[in-house]
């Protein structure tokens, strides 16, 4: 039973596999076939998986992809979504069956593994330098020519790299390769304009290499100056529209369409809106939004920042994208009045941009979840336990060792690398399938 479509993807193998005691959020004692997950009448609210358990509220990630989708059709923008976040081929397959252009992914071992799953058209957002990843990446595609990778340069000498590997291990077709425009003192890219076109040149000169556009990530610049963050934004892109417009007056892309990549999952809107007003150039453009949190949201860092969004565009409060991914966990410890103690830990949820969010309790058994009250939080977080920070007043005397406390996170790409499977569960958290991640 699997309420997220495959989108095309070689996904049956994960369906047959055998998921063997010892899996982490499973209460399993002989091994299972991962397809027969949602048969099992399995309800995490009921005590019938092990704790902690990673959820992901399939009807809420069906909304996020449908919104998604309506989005880019709405703005004439391509979607590729960094399959970083997820690492998931259930969720690649789902988001290509809502219309997405492609996938991202961080490096070349993220590629082979979205390639072995059935993915066409991946984006390498980063610098391909190392000579054994580029040697593997031109092996995929001399063995499968109708594979489509888009890779990245900051550099001549990345360029050169790419350009004497081309020359020793041929294709059949030129390699497309971004020019990345980065920010002063953050991660990687070219640091102004001239540098920039600099590298797209010897990109359009090199032998075996093509210069398929620009591409940069606008995500940096998110502060708690959102009014800074809004004018940032807007010159960044405009910096890589104006980098398009010079490419394009020298002639230098060799492509029949003119790509362009931006957009992190806070600002992608105003990436949508400056790209895709670059009117007159002397071929197609395609603007690739490469948003990957959309897919689950978050109950943190994206939370305000969505609600932004919504706002630019429109949306009714609550229409937007929803938080869709939940870790639950049982209390093990009551050893203070104001304190319980979660069997949640740093091996299990994100604490990188803000520890989780409690938001459930719930005595295991029928019934609904009670929303924790205000004051209720997780004030750290050791490798294994949670503490949990209970304000005075009637939730002091509720909450009890053995019940569930379902906490939301922030930042999604950092709970999904600590799970091999996470549960995909109804409204009511009856569990339908298992989601399988790859890092």
């Amino acid at each position: 039973m699997n309420p997220l479509l495959p989108g095309g993807l070689a996904l049956s193998g994960l369906d047959e596999q055998l998921l063997p005691p010892g899996t982490k959020g499973l209460a399993v004692t002989a091994p299972l076939r991962q397809g027969a997950i949602g048969v099992q009448g399995w309800n995490v609210l009921h005590g019938d998986t092990s704790y902690p358990v990673a959820v992901l509220k399939t009807s809420v990630v069906r909304h996020n992809l449908e919104w998604m989708r309506d989005f880019c059709l709405r703005h004439g923008v391509s979607l590729a979504p960094h399959g970083k976040t997820t690492m998931c081929p259930q969720l690649f397959g789902a988001q290509l069956a809502h219309g997405a252009w492609g996938i991202t992914l961080a490096n070349a071992v993220q590629v082979q593994v979205a390639h072995r799953f059935g993915v066409r058209r991946a984006l390498l957002a980063n610098e391909l330098v190392a000579r054994s990843d580029v040697r593997a990446l031109l092996r995929l595609l001399r063995d499968d020519p109708d594979f489509e990778c888009v890779v990245l340069a900051d550099s001549l000498a990345g360029v050169a790299r790419l350009a004497e590997e081309v020359a020793l291990h041929p294709l059949a077709r030129p390699l497309p390769v971004l020019v990345e425009l980065g920010l002063p003192g953050k991660r990687a890219g070219c640091r102004t304009l001239d540098a920039a076109l600099t590298v797209a040149r010897a990109v359009a000169h090199a032998p075996g290499l093509a210069l398929a556009g620009f591409e940069g990530y606008e995500g940096l610049l998110v502060s708690d100056d959102r009014a800074a963050d809004l004018r940032a934004v807007a010159a960044f892109v405009a910096d890589l529209g104006a980098l398009v417009r010079e490419a394009d007056d020298e002639g230098l892309f060799g492509a029949g369409e003119v790509l362009v990549t931006a957009g992190g999952s806070a600002y992608f809107d105003l990436v949508a809106r400056g790209l895709r007003a670059l009117p007159g150039l002397s071929r197609p453009l395609r603007v690739v939004l490469r948003s990957g949190c959309y897919v689950t949201s978050d109950h943190g860092m994206y939370l305000d920042a969505i609600a932004e969004l919504d706002v630019r565009e429109g949306i009714d409060p609550g229409a937007g994208l929803r938080p869709a991914l939940e870790v639950w966990s049982v209390v093990l410890s009551r050893p203070e009045p104001g304190l319980a103690i979660l069997s949640m830990g740093k091996r299990d949820a994100s604490h990188d941009a803000g520890l989780p969010v409690a938001l459930y309790r719930h005595a295991p058994g029928p019934g609904t979840p009670q929303r924790l009250p205000d004051g209720c939080a997780i004030a750290r977080m050791n490798d294994q336990h949670a503490y949990l920070s209970l304000p005075e007043g009637p939730v002091r005397e509720l909450l009890a060792v053995g019940d569930l406390v379902g906490c939301g996170i922030s930042h999604p790409c950092t709970t999904f690398d600590r799970w091999q499977l996470l549960l995909g569960v109804d409204d009511d958290y009856t569990v339908r399938q298992g989601l399988n991640t790859f890092f």
